[in-house]
């Protein structure tokens, strides 16, 4: 017998193997005989254990291509596999954020029964007194409004009584034009979908009218024909709903738009303006004399004004009628104490982290740090969240004091980045003033050696020169923002100045204001401003 054939065989065999060597870290085939014949065996079982697999060609190695990325896949780290190699901290963050309506708000249930001894009048089919809210933020106003109204309307539809709640955010939506056509726009959304179920329902009566007129003895309808009038109506209702643009109609058509959409059916609607001071701020007051004043035209429908507001004085702004008739009862939100607050950090931890996630001093630190900020329990939870997010990044088991105080130093640089990134430029100007003052080693800086350097730097980017009164103001603006404190010091016969230092930190609020496009130019200012201290 000739040996040199299958030696040849082999040959190619291994030549074709190598050609096809697969990746470094997965088992190449053995060639050891034993091993060989596993390798056989294990394919061929493999082979008759699946009927319908194609039957592997034996000339070519023995890999399996999915088991050679499985293997290249679990031998290779990723970007995210060493994030998520940690044991997770939360159970539901969810919970911790402001948009989370809860369950249960502990330490409000006097202000939620005023709320609600107010609205019930709606579920008898009355027009319910417009409210106001007040209170600090992050004293629990919105999400008690909230609570009410999912409590409001899901009783509504128990009883089946025709009663809706609309909320608007009037920081967003801040214009009436803006408000009136997205209440428009959401009426006829409801309408078009009323409008599909009637539909449904009288075309198949009419279907069932044509064969058994004896199906309209308890109907509304004596013939076949009065059901497919009414059809007909509404088709023609369904084609005249046009969505209101968010520009371009003029605001008239606006409002008898949203008049005719909110009249279409029988309904009590309660209308939720939160931050409802920032409508009157920007728009006046026309949307709230509109609104106040609609029940008295209105025919199937009536219309209730639940205003929120961190204002309160802001009614002082208001035209006389609109302020009596908007403001028929109030209900005011007191800061929350540093117990309360322990409270319900506790009750949202309780659903939002693991068991024994914290240590047993992160719960009192939360609320002790937002007890100084006026009780604001919105901050409390940022607070919470943001220690669990840092104890999270770093791998921790548990939240400890540690990660608290780490996450108060990033909310407060958060929220300083924010507030100086939403300056308009004018006050930009003026804070970089006072930042090239203090790098350069002025102390006590006075009004007028900012506006000094606050002119040269409008100069040199072009920009308008405030008078010297006006930028007395912006100062008086950045501290009461607490990004400086200013005090007034007297200078005896000389008069008296304001002094000021910065409250933020300096690289960060910098970096902040060169990254505005409008401020572009103002690094290449700073030589020219420089020179003046040299002088």
């Amino acid at each position: 017998m000739d040996h040199s054939e299958p030696t040849d065989e082999g040959d190619e065999r291994r030549a074709e193997g190598s050609k096809t060597r697969p990746p470094h870290g997965t088992p190449e085939t053995s060639a050891d005989p034993h091993d060989s014949a596993d390798s056989h065996d294990s394919a061929d079982s493999h082979d008759s254990a699946d009927p319908h697999s194609n039957a592997r060609d034996r000339s070519s190695p023995a890999v399996d291509l999915e088991d050679v990325v499985l293997e290249a896949e679990s031998d290779t780290q990723g970007l995210f596999d060493d994030l998520l190699s940690g044991e997770p901290i939360f159970e539901n963050k969810e919970v911790l954020r402001p948009s989370y309506t809860p369950h249960e708000l502990p330490h409000r249930t006097d202000q939620i029964n005023q709320m609600a001894t107010i609205l019930v009048s709606a579920l008898r089919g009355e027009t319910p007194s417009n409210i106001l809210i007040y209170g600090k933020t992050g004293t629990g106003k919105t999400a008690s409004a909230k609570f009410v109204s999912q409590e409001l309307e899901s009783t509504s539809q128990k009883y089946d009584v025709p009663c809706e709640v609309e909320y608007i955010n009037c920081e967003v939506t801040d214009t009436q034009y803006r408000v009136l056509a997205q209440l428009a726009n959401k009426f006829i959304e409801k309408n078009e979908r009323v409008i599909a179920d009637r539909l449904d329902t009288y075309r198949e009566l009419h279907s069932n009218a044509l064969e058994d007129p004896n199906v309209l003895d308890r109907t509304e309808f004596s013939t076949a024909e009065a059901v497919a009038s009414r059809i007909a109506e509404l088709e023609a209702d369904a084609e005249d709903m046009e969505e209101v643009p968010m520009t371009g109609w003029p605001t008239d058509r606006v409002y008898s738009t949203f008049f005719d959409a909110v009249d279409y059916h029988e309904r009590v609607v309660v209308i939720m303006l939160d931050e409802i001071d920032k409508l009157v701020e920007k728009s006046g007051d026309d949307t709230l004399y509109n609104l106040s004043r609609m029940n008295s035209e209105l025919t199937n429908s009536r219309i209730s004004i639940m205003g929120i507001s961190n204002d309160l004085k802001f009614t002082d702004f208001l035209d006389p009628r609109v302020k009596s008739s908007l403001g028929e009862e109030e209900i005011v939100f007191p800061p929350y104490d540093a117990n309360q607050l322990r409270d319900i950090l506790q009750h949202r931890a309780d659903i939002s982290f693991k068991p024994d996630a914290l240590t047993d001093d992160v719960i009192p630190l939360c609320a002790a740090f937002a007890a100084q900020e006026h009780g604001d329990a919105r901050r409390a939870l940022d607070l919470l969240r943001t220690a669990g997010e840092l104890a999270e990044r770093s791998q921790a088991e548990t939240v400890s004091e540690e990660h608290v105080r780490q996450a108060q130093d990033k909310i407060e640089l958060d929220r300083v980045v924010e507030v100086v990134r939403t300056l308009p430029t004018q006050s930009k100007i003026v804070l970089f003033a006072v930042i090239l003052l203090e790098k350069n080693g002025v102390h006590n800086i006075n009004t007028g050696e900012v506006f000094n350097i606050y002119k040269r730097l409008c100069e040199e980017i072009d920009a308008d020169v405030l008078t010297q009164r006006r930028v007395t103001d912006l100062i008086s603006e950045l501290d009461m923002l607490g990004i400086v404190n200013a005090v007034v010091v007297s200078k005896g016969r000389y008069g008296r100045t304001k002094e000021m230092g910065l409250s933020v930190p300096v690289e960060e609020t910098e970096a902040v204001l060169l990254s505005d496009s409008r401020l572009g130019d103002i690094e290449n200012a700073q030589p020219f401003v420089q020179a003046r201290f040299d002088n």
